[in-house]
């Protein structure tokens, strides 16, 4: 497994979504490395981290918090710790949080998850498409939802060519984009899924973290995780301090970070551990 080992100081633990890598966080590791450890992996299949196959490796939520824990555990980074999670990251983050909730002392959420799908939130189209008959087709033959990621989850401002590029520059090949395509596949969606009944551990779990600070950045254009994870992120944690930005989308510090990152820097520095 990959990974960014960036500074000296309180660990700031940052975990990537899905289709994702480390790269996502590099402007906040530069803001913040001055004064903090940024630990930043790119999940097995993801990045670059080791691409296995089927046979060798479980892509499952289960396993990414394992291999979390693990990591965490080779690191000797298991205290005090400061999470920021995005997308899946704060699934596999979250479940190791609820684990341990003695270890961690802050928690920075970007239009993430830890909870099963709201009711009121229908299943977009986008990601019904990739878990169908065409998913692999289209997800590892046409490498469509890295693509459309770097396109549709940016909606300040177009990213730039240079920037797209490296985003996608990990899932080059229908071998590399496993990772992408099982993420797809993995979320539960319903009773008997696999990771189903952890989701639902996880979300009775969140209770354990509502002393710790939270802050919540988050663009209101994403069309995964909308205007209902975020009123569910509301009512968990109402003291929550949040920074909402209407037009920005799913990669909101792509979208926002000249806003997002000094709030995120300025959120630690007035929660010393």
């Amino acid at each position: 497994m990959h990974y960014l080992d960036e500074g000296r100081g309180q660990t700031v633990v940052m975990l990537h979504g899905n289709p994702n890598w480390s790269y996502y966080y590099r402007n906040l590791v530069t803001a913040l490395s001055d004064q903090y450890r940024c630990l930043v992996p790119d999940h097995i299949g993801c990045g670059l981290s080791d691409k296995p196959g089927d046979d060798q490796y479980e892509y499952s939520l289960a396993r990414r918090a394992a291999d979390l824990e693990l990591w965490l555990d080779k690191l000797e980074a298991t205290q005090n710790l400061t999470l920021v999670v995005h997308d899946w990251g704060g699934m596999i983050g979250m479940t190791y949080a609820t684990r341990y909730p003695d270890r961690i002392r802050r928690l920075v959420v970007l239009n993430t998850g830890a909870f099963h799908l709201p009711q009121a939130k229908p299943v977009p189209w986008q990601l019904r498409m990739a878990r169908g008959p065409l998913g692999a087709l289209l997800v590892r033959g046409f490498g469509a939802f890295s693509r459309g990621a770097v396109q549709s989850c940016v909606t300040r401002r177009p990213m730039s060519s240079e920037v797209a590029r490296a985003y996608c520059a990990p899932y080059d090949s229908w071998a590399n984009r496993i990772a992408v395509h099982r993420f797809v596949q993995d979320i539960p969606l319903q009773a008997g899924d696999r990771g189903y009944d952890l989701v639902s551990q996880v979300a009775d779990r969140l209770e354990l973290l509502k002393d710790i600070p939270m802050m919540i950045g988050w663009g209101d254009r994403d069309f995964v995780f909308d205007a209902h994870f975020l009123q569910e992120w509301q009512q968990r944690f109402p003291d929550a301090q949040l920074h909402r930005y209407p037009d920005c989308g799913h990669y909101i510090l792509e979208d926002a970070g000249d806003d997002l990152i000094p709030l995120i820097r300025s959120f630690l520095d007035s929660h010393p551990i």
